[in-house]
């Protein structure tokens, strides 16, 4: 009887303990909101490839298929700042990620989804919980320097991750411990996506990986976001990892004029050209073309190039990108001469309506020689834009905003009948030098330049 009341009294205690235990146990009072009713796929849409999505004892699974590309199930909301929080389990064979932010548009790339991921990685480089930008720039954040957040990773197991998104900020971590850290204004609002990568002829089809408790708070991020360890790591006016390895540079730095002068100065501009915190505007001025500070062109020429330059107007602005610019022509009024692709507010400057060509002289045309297509992408007044050339062997194309908007072959019989036919038939040879500067354009309008890169080309 002895033993039994101190088994009894025992027994008691343990109870008492762990009674005051799970009370001293913050509940969780974040209201959450669930993306996944534990059933069905409703509010989800697949993407991309073909792989197998299906629901088994309230999880989805994602299931690999040979001979498709990455497949994505993605929310049919949009989402721009929010904390996310879900857990996964994944074949150690596998490669998937969580898209953020990310978007699928017939432009570009014919649809391909492109847009922010959270790695999940179980292989031996245990990236798990870093930021890649799919579709897009590659790495943004590995976890190279992280050791801690690389070993957090629960092989067979399952994995608790959360993200926080909130303004230019993105942050992970992966079972609580912090991962990546990172400060990126590329994209603000797309949709959530659960990858089933891709798989090559050694990796065995019908592998798994399984999501489950997936929920998402919207509201009152900053009562509920936490503080990180890690430093943030910023992209604005740098390189990518991928960038670097393809032999692009950044052709301005975001701090200082290096690398730039005047079109017709030994210097950069005293006045009329703005630096803050990492954007480089040209002021207004009334709209007079090159009568502040005056253009800017490089200090390098450039023969074959690609060029991307994010750049944002104000409402009725007026500017351009020039290429294959020679300084020495044109000592008059007016700006340096060169090929154009064009910058400008086609709904409110009369200039949309101008041209020897029509319509040649609108947003991401080659100025007064070819019209971009009519059903090119474009940001509202306000936000950035990107433009990207690219010149090889002659041929040349714009792009803005990840879609091809015109192409052309320059020194072609086509291209110099329409020299002869626009305002430029007066200079010989426009546009047909085998290098030149980069110029931006004082117009007279407030417009802004960051992210600005330049990837040469030799020719073998």
């Amino acid at each position: 009887m002895k033993k039994q009341n101190i088994y009894v009294k025992s027994l008691a205690l343990f109870l008492a303990i762990l009674s005051i235990a799970c009370e001293e146990t913050p509940k969780d009072d974040t209201p959450w909101v669930s993306l996944f009713d534990g059933e069905t796929l409703n509010g989800w849409t697949q993407k991309g490839g073909e792989a197998s999505y299906t629901v088994r004892d309230g999880v989805i699974v994602g299931t690999t298929v040979s001979n498709t590309p990455n497949s994505f199930m993605t929310s049919d909301r949009l989402y721009g700042d929010f904390i996310l929080e879900l857990e996964y389990l994944v074949d150690p064979s596998m490669n998937s990620g969580i898209q953020i932010r990310s978007n699928s548009f017939p432009h570009y790339l014919d649809g391909r989804v492109h847009g922010y991921q959270v790695e999940i990685d179980p292989s031996d480089r245990a990236w798990s919980a870093g930021i890649y930008d799919e579709g897009r720039r590659g790495w943004l954040y590995n976890l190279q320097d992280n050791p801690e957040a690389q070993k957090a990773f629960k092989q067979n197991d399952w994995n608790h991750y959360r993200i926080e998104a909130i303004g230019d900020t993105i942050k992970t971590w992966i079972n609580n411990i912090p991962a990546a850290h990172l400060v990126d204004e590329k994209t603000d609002k797309g949709f959530i996506g659960l990858q089933v990568h891709s798989i090559n002829e050694e990796q065995k089809e019908g592998t798994e990986i399984q999501w489950k408790n997936i929920k998402i708070l919207t509201d009152s991020l900053s009562k509920y976001s936490k503080q990180t360890t890690l430093k943030p790591l910023y992209t604005k006016n740098k390189l990518t990892i991928q960038e670097s390895e393809q032999g692009w540079k950044m052709l301005w730095d975001g701090k200082t004029t290096d690398g730039w002068r005047g079109a017709r100065l030994d210097s950069f501009p005293s006045a009329g050209w703005e630096i803050n915190e990492g954007v480089l505007t040209v002021l207004s001025s009334g709209g007079y073309e090159s009568r502040a500070g005056g253009d800017i062109v490089t200090t390098d020429l450039y023969g074959d190039f690609e060029l991307k330059v994010d750049f944002k107007i104000s409402e009725g602005a007026n500017s351009g990108i020039k290429y294959y610019v020679d300084t020495d022509l044109n000592k008059g009024p007016g700006s340096s001469i060169g090929l154009e692709y064009q910058i400008l507010d086609d709904e409110r400057h009369p200039d949309a309506k101008l041209g020897n060509h029509e319509g040649s002289r609108t947003l991401a045309s080659l100025y007064d020689l070819i019209q971009a297509d009519l059903k090119k992408p474009v940001n509202p007044i306000g936000e950035w834009n990107t433009a990207h050339i690219k010149s090889v062997d002659n041929h040349v194309e714009h792009w803005l905003n990840g879609a091809k908007v015109l192409e052309y072959e320059r020194r072609s019989d086509e291209y110099k009948k329409l020299v002869a036919e626009s305002k430029y038939k007066v200079w010989p040879n426009f546009g047909e030098a085998d290098q030149g500067h980069i110029l931006l354009q004082d117009h007279g309008d407030l417009v802004s330049f960051k992210n600005i890169k330049i990837k040469p080309i030799t020719k073998e």
